[in-house]
């Protein structure tokens, strides 16, 4: 059996891609529990300044939950399915939201139900022009349960927001770039490589800095912006004693190139 997700590091960057290309890269149990096991592992390796996500194949990043294997929890009994689909989504969603290296999903192809609730969870994402997107759950008679209710309002208004949820209907690349869903719409062989190439950008600064700017961002979207403030003086706080503070304060005095080692 091949693994569900992929892991390869090169120059830096670690490139997850969910490998279920039959299943247009349904994200199974498995899958799910793959992709939360890698990110563990990642976010201790010093060999990965950033994250892309994609899916194997040019059909789908991916379609979404695996609706067979959710049907089974949900004939056990509610319990098992919150427990199983739900709670295993958000957890995963969750972990993507708050993972203190930038992660960028790629989308190429598909990205329904799953595999837009992960799009709207990651830092930052790339799309192709030929990729679609779509909240289908309604279709199935249950609401998004990886946290697409809470995630899309807040990137694309109540109202944008609803209507795609409400009716389940698909939308193109160029509708997810309006919706603040996505970050660009390139040609579609040129997704990963813009996706590189913006990791390639973060990953010239402080690491300490990059994770310190994505947890003021994510843990502030949920405050007062009073509340908000306060964990940013946090986040500067921790930054100011570091060798990287010292290290980007010096070079732009000195109008040199810093040379971070994330300590």
């Amino acid at each position: 059996m091949s693994d569900p997700v992929l892991c390869e590091i090169d120059d830096r960057i670690a490139t997850l891609t969910l490998n279920r290309p039959d299943k247009l890269n349904a994200i199974s149990y498995g899958v799910a529990d793959a992709l939360m096991t890698h990110l563990d592992a990642l976010e201790m390796d010093g060999r990965a300044g950033a994250v892309i996500l994609t899916g194997a194949g040019d059909k789908a990043f991916s379609a979404g939950g695996d609706i067979h294997e959710f049907y089974e929890s949900v004939r056990a009994d509610p319990a098992t399915a919150v427990r199983d689909f739900v709670r295993r989504g958000q957890a995963m969603t969750a972990r993507l939201e708050t993972f203190p290296k930038p992660v960028i999903v790629a989308v190429n192809g598909l990205a329904y139900g799953g595999g837009c609730e992960i799009t709207e969870a990651a830092h930052l994402a790339i799309a192709g022009e030929t990729a679609r997107f779509a909240k289908p759950e309604i279709n199935i008679g249950i609401p998004p349960t990886f946290g697409g209710t809470q995630r899309l309002p807040r990137l694309a208004g109540r109202k944008r927001a609803l209507e795609h949820l409400l009716t389940g209907d698909p939308f193109g690349a160029d509708r997810a770039l309006e919706l603040g869903l996505v970050n660009a719409v390139v040609p579609d062989d040129q997704v990963m490589e813009t996706a590189r190439a913006l990791a390639g950008r973060i990953m010239r600064h402080s690491p300490l800095a990059v994770a310190a700017i994505i947890s003021a961002v994510t843990r502030g979207l949920n405050m007062s912006i009073a509340e908000g403030l306060l964990v940013e003086t946090e986040q500067f706080a921790k930054m100011a004693p570091t060798n990287d503070t010292r290290e980007g304060l010096s070079a732009w005095i000195e109008r040199r190139v810093p040379d971070y080692t994330g300590t």
